[in-house]
């Protein structure tokens, strides 16, 4: 007599042994060692990929500081046009600007409203490492000996 198989029909091309599916039943998965060189290799790769990603996290914020005092900056070039002197406060100027999320703001001051102005805005909450900074501009743009902004964070200007 013939010995016969019975088969299994996965697809009606393709028809597996019973055999065979008994043959992969006993293939578990992965081994403790590859699960353990996997994770290995991925925290290797989280230790270069993380700082790099806070890192621009962080310049995009600093970006904010940047944006809202070239905002000012312009309105109050242009308050010193139409009147002779910058403005004593940002109620003066002809904008209205939504607060910085991650900055405190300081000013605008000056010693000499018709001459100069100043106003600098200082990082507030955690900063990816980067500490307190601060983000300065005057009537002149951004003054570089008077902000403490770390150099990977300033923007190409």
């Amino acid at each position: 007599m013939e010995e016969r198989r019975k088969t299994v029909s996965a697809s009606p091309t393709t028809a597996v042994t019973m055999k065979q599916i008994a043959i992969n039943k006993n293939k578990a998965g992965f081994s403790l060692v590859e699960l353990t060189i996997v994770v290995v290799i991925l925290g290797i790769l989280a230790t270069f990929a993380v700082p790099r990603f806070m890192s621009s996290v962080e310049k995009t914020k600093a970006s904010e500081a940047f944006s809202y005092l070239a905002q000012i900056e312009s309105a109050q070039a242009r308050h010193n046009a139409e009147k002779g002197r910058y403005a004593w406060s940002l109620r003066d100027l002809d904008i209205t600007v939504k607060s910085p999320e991650y900055f405190y703001i300081s000013g605008p001051y000056s010693s000499n409203w018709e001459t100069k102005w100043e106003m600098k805005l200082t990082r507030n909450g955690a900063s990816s490492g980067f500490g307190r900074y601060t983000v300065v501009f005057d009537q002149d743009g951004f003054n570089v000996q008077k902000s403490s902004i770390p150099a990977d964070l300033k923007p190409a200007l």
